[in-house]
């Protein structure tokens, strides 16, 4: 009996040692094939406070690139093919008709350990989390701002958001349904280009038991499958620890990630950035402006001397657009004709010229940068006319700025940034060409965002970077169906054009690639036409980053992916 109890609790001890290896891994013992590196800290900073870690809340790209290394897509974009690939659902098949997806969840795949499951460990992921969350993503709940992604695309999409203001229902969407380890999604119309939505961060997977612990609070108590998990969330930084769990898997078979946490702060500005970066406090800096480029690493001396700092900079053409927003509900900007001398009021050469010294494209075409499946060329975009601007604001009312309102420009950066040079060099080109007085007022994205909501702001900076690559991710954002939608981000400027959403509609079902961009271009023209926004510049993703980080690559959606980066030190 005394024998038999000692070989239960030596068995027991082996069971608590085993769990322990599993959940407590000192990473800096652990070995990698191909050069690879295990342990480090991973260090950045951001302009913006995060204030939402909860996919389906989470619309901006200060929130998402952090939330992005917690919680995994259901599809991702393979950026050096251009294709979408499997994730968190391994392979899946699209319907002859283009209006069934059959989804094959991935097996072998665990949430975070987290209090919201019973006895604090993660559970492994099923189909039934991709659904749950999916029909959290079409629902009308206040936290939900993803809801356009599904609604009107998929079939009972938009009678459950309807059924569930106040909360979610049994059953979820008729059009999603779980059979065994798959996923069937059933559209209303043909959409080939679902795939690609089903890439979006918005997406991502995250467990039941997480939003009926927390609530509300979810946005601050992440729990998701990811590469990295919350370790500290305090008012001055973002601490992530390493995923001991994490299902992937490098091409020599490594467990990833390889980095041992990943540190953000926030910076009080640029400089200070720049200053962080040179003091070898953070490791990589994602906007750097164009002013300060040369005094960036230090002097020439500096680095002969070898005090500077080894980086590498990187560069790809982003698929974004930056732009000013009108209110068109209210006055000035309830007038057509305003908004089109705004738009051929101002020298776009001029501004990228001589306020951004050549950083930046300007839009000479529409609102759709150059991508697969879109000619931007096609679009006719504003031309720099000041006489014809001038003769708009007299037709408007306006003679040469009479009586034209001193207008706050909100614009979401801090001095010393291209954002802020951008926005000086549009109030100098307003003033000098109509006469008009605009006040830059700098903010928050939150700020920013409230102001649009409760009708203060008139007139803002805005800007789009690609969900996932398709056109109809760009044009989504003006469908009037969205006007007064449950995201901040989708059509705050209200245009509403049944041309507008009629073409919108056809695209979406359109098969013929031809044919799709055909519909695609009349759309972006019509924007141009009515002056729906001002389209200012298109951009490069530009990155510097310390030399020591390798494996570190971007793409052109601004997607940043920490799950394969590591820390190599340089001999000494």
């Amino acid at each position: 009996m005394l024998r038999l109890r000692k070989i239960f609790l030596l068995a027991i001890a082996m069971m608590a040692v085993l769990s322990c290896s599993t959940d407590e891994v000192d990473v800096s013992q652990l070995v990698g094939k191909g050069g690879v590196k295990y342990g480090g800290e991973f260090r950045l900073m951001s302009s913006e406070k995060i204030t939402s870690l909860f996919p389906v809340a989470t619309s901006d790209v200060y929130n998402q690139r952090i939330s992005s290394q917690i919680f995994e897509t259901i599809l991702k974009i393979d950026f050096r093919k251009n294709k979408v690939v499997g994730n968190l659902v391994e392979e899946f098949t699209v319907s002859s008709d283009a209006k069934k997806f059959t989804l094959k969840v991935r097996k072998g795949v665990y949430f975070h350990d987290d209090e919201c499951f019973s006895g604090g460990k993660g559970r492994e992921m099923t189909a039934e989390d991709v659904k749950y969350t999916l029909d959290f993503a079409a629902s009308g709940l206040a936290l939900n701002e993803m809801s356009y992604l599904l609604v009107d695309k998929v079939k009972g999409a938009r009678d459950f958001q309807e059924k569930t203001k106040e909360k979610l229902h049994e059953g979820g969407v008729s059009g999603i349904i779980v059979n065994g380890n798959e996923i069937v999604i059933e559209l209303v119309e043909p959409f080939v280009g679902f795939d690609r939505v089903l890439t979006h961060s918005g997406l991502a997977v995250f467990p039941k038991e997480a939003y009926e612990k927390y609530g509300k609070d979810v946005i601050r108590h992440p729990v998701g499958t990811g590469p990295f998990q919350m370790d500290v969330w305090a008012e001055d930084k973002i601490v992530l620890k390493r995923n001991n769990n994490y299902w992937k898997k490098d091409s020599f078979g490594n467990q990833m990630p390889f980095l041992e946490k990943v540190t953000m702060t926030y910076a009080e500005n640029k400089k200070s950035e720049l200053l962080a970066f040179r003091n070898r406090k953070i490791d990589l800096v994602l906007e750097i402006p164009v002013e300060e480029i040369e005094y960036i690493l230090g002097s020439l001396e500096e680095a002969q001397e070898g005090k500077t700092v080894k980086h590498k900079i990187e560069s790809k053409n982003s698929l974004s657009c930056t732009y000013f927003g009108f209110s068109h509900s209210s006055k000035p900007f309830d007038d057509k004709r305003v908004r089109l001398a705004f738009n051929i009021g101002i020298d776009r050469n001029q501004i990228v010229n001589e306020y951004l010294k050549g950083e930046g494209y300007p839009c000479v075409n529409g609102f759709v940068p150059n991508m697969e499946g879109f000619s931007s060329e096609r679009v006719k975009g504003h031309k720099f006319d000041a006489a014809k601007a001038q003769k708009l604001m007299a037709d408007a009312g306006y003679p040469k700025g009479k009586d034209f309102p001193v207008l706050d420009l909100y614009v979401n950066t801090k001095k010393g940034t291209s954002m802020y040079l951008l926005a000086e060099g549009v109030r100098d080109e307003l003033k000098r060409n109509l006469n008009v007085e605009v006040n830059l007022r700098l903010c928050s994205i939150t700020e920013r965002d409230d102001a649009i909501s409760q009708g203060k702001a008139k007139f803002w900076r805005g800007g789009w970077i690609a969900d996932y690559p398709d056109p109809e991710n760009f044009l989504t954002l003006f469908s009037s169906d969205h006007i007064g939608s449950n995201s901040s981000t989708m059509n705050q400027v209200k245009y509403n054009s049944a041309k507008y959403d009629g073409l919108l509609k056809s695209s979406m079902k359109e098969r013929n690639p031809k044919v799709r961009n055909n519909l695609f271009v009349q759309c972006d023209q019509l924007l141009v036409d009515d002056a729906a926004i001002m389209p200012l510049i298109n951009d490069d993703f530009i990155t510097m980053i310390n030399s020591k980080v390798k494996n570190f690559e971007t793409n052109s959606m601004e997607i940043l992916d920490f799950s394969r980066i590591f820390i190599k030190e340089p001999k000494k």
